[in-house]
């Protein structure tokens, strides 16, 4: 029987939709600054392979290290300018293909930004409370990853 939405997609839907909804509970309980961080972390790293989401989760908590360190390095020694902001994010997309992570560039370059942006009067904090937030949003999202298929997927031999 055809389905509108597969089982693979509903699947995916519920474990990213209790991801980030335990995320943002956490995070509001934490009293975290922006619990936002949590939330999109655990959705974008939320998978129904165990093995897929922690390596979408290091591969989103390296790119939120690098954006953050260099958004906050930078932003120490230049003004929130918009070539400023422009250079971090350079730096920050650069550095992640000279480490051979062509694959969280785009996820380092506007953590970069946001902190270069957002956040220039204490930018270490705002680096350090990031990486916190997105941290507890890949680690919910690795725990849901291990919660067994509710609904094997149809295969193509099944009728």
């Amino acid at each position: 029987m055809k389905t509108l939405v597969p089982m693979t997609g509903i699947q995916l839907a519920l474990r990213a939709s209790l991801a980030a909804g335990l995320s943002l509970a956490i995070a509001q309980f934490l009293e975290l600054q922006f619990p936002i961080y949590a939330l999109i972390a655990a959705i974008i790293v939320t998978d129904l392979s165990p093995s897929e989401s922690v390596l979408l989760g290091w591969r989103r908590l390296m790119a939120t290290v690098i954006g953050a360190v260099c958004g906050a390095a930078l932003s120490m020694i230049l003004p929130a300018t918009s070539w400023a902001i422009g250079l971090s994010i350079l730096v920050a997309m650069l550095l992640c293909h000279l480490i051979r992570t062509p694959e969280v560039v785009r996820v380092a370059g506007y953590t970069s930004a946001i902190v270069a942006f957002s956040y220039g009067v204490d930018p270490w904090h705002y680096a350090f409370y990031r990486l916190i937030e997105t941290g507890l949003g890949i680690c919910v999202a690795w725990s849901i990853s291990y919660v067994p298929k509710l609904i094997q997927a149809e295969t193509k031999d099944q009728p």
